[in-house]
């Protein structure tokens, strides 16, 4: 089983998994909701970045261990470890982030000094509004800035484009830092397409191009252990390590690039949309 995908340590499991794993004990799982504005998935308590998870997130726990809590996120299935003090639970979300960044305030007045930033997909609670400015049970935010759960944005490459020079990190999926599955799962998820976090598990999605067909806006292009999506006939957009950001680059010369690199040539070409 893929560890990435299997919510079970060796002594406990979650309870979806009885008859295909044999543990001592199976459990459904206590729902919570990360508390921080964002938090480092793990892969073992105080290990290395596996994804990240955002605000609001739910995350059902299976597992405690050394201050830290074992179970995987609600968006997408993915297992690990998160600290126990990033976690609540409550209160439940009613809108999220649907623009690249925003900052949670004590009051609702521009000049105020803000408590936190929040990045796109970030989920919030909304206890009443003041004119142009939400209340939650954190703080304030701008109204403008925020869309109910349920409503989405229309596409994807748009979204993507909206996080042009934001720095590359390993794992990252957030306005702070993103790698190339974080962009693509950021980008489908804003516009209400769930995809998994790592780009191995996002070339399943979707259905196959054929290689002479043409590749449209919106259409994923896969390396081993990379992604990008198509923004016209000529170019793409990715979060990659050769420029340390989420960027533009010409389809013909990144394929080249990577390849003269010892990335080898493109592996799937998917359609989602």
């Amino acid at each position: 089983m893929d560890r990435r995908l299997t919510p079970a340590t060796p002594h406990i499991a979650h309870s979806s998994l009885k008859g295909r794993l044999e543990v001592p004990v199976y459990t459904d799982g206590t729902p919570m909701r990360v508390a921080l504005p964002l938090i480092d998935l793990l892969r073992a308590p105080n290990g290395a970045r596996e994804r990240q998870l955002l605000l609001g997130a739910g995350f059902i726990v299976i597992d405690r261990h050394e201050g830290h809590a074992f179970g995987f996120a609600e968006a997408d299935g993915y297992c690990g470890w998160l600290p126990d003090a990033a976690l609540s639970r409550g209160p439940t979300p009613t809108h999220w982030v649907a623009t690249p960044g925003t900052h949670l305030y004590p009051e609702p007045k521009v000049q105020a000094p803000e408590i936190c930033a929040l990045s796109l997909g970030a989920r919030v609670a909304i206890t009443a509004q003041h004119g142009a400015w939400a209340e939650t049970t954190q703080g304030f935010l701008p109204a403008s800035h925020i869309l109910p759960l349920g409503q989405y944005l229309p596409d994807p490459v748009t979204v993507a484009e909206s996080l042009l020079h934001t720095p590359y990190l390993w794992g990252g999926n957030s306005r702070a830092g993103l790698d190339c599955s974080g962009l693509v799962q950021l980008a489908f998820a804003a516009c209400g397409l769930a995809l998994p976090g790592d780009s191995d598990l996002q070339q399943a999605v979707g259905h196959p191009i054929p290689a002479e067909a043409s590749l449209h806006r919106g259409d994923l292009i896969f390396w081993k252990g990379h992604v990008a999506i198509v923004v016209d006939d000529h170019r793409l957009i990715h979060a990659n390590g050769h420029s340390m950001s989420v960027a533009h680059e010409d389809t013909a010369d990144c394929i080249a690039r990577i390849a003269a690199q010892g990335g080898g040539p493109v592996t799937h070409r998917r359609r989602v949309l």
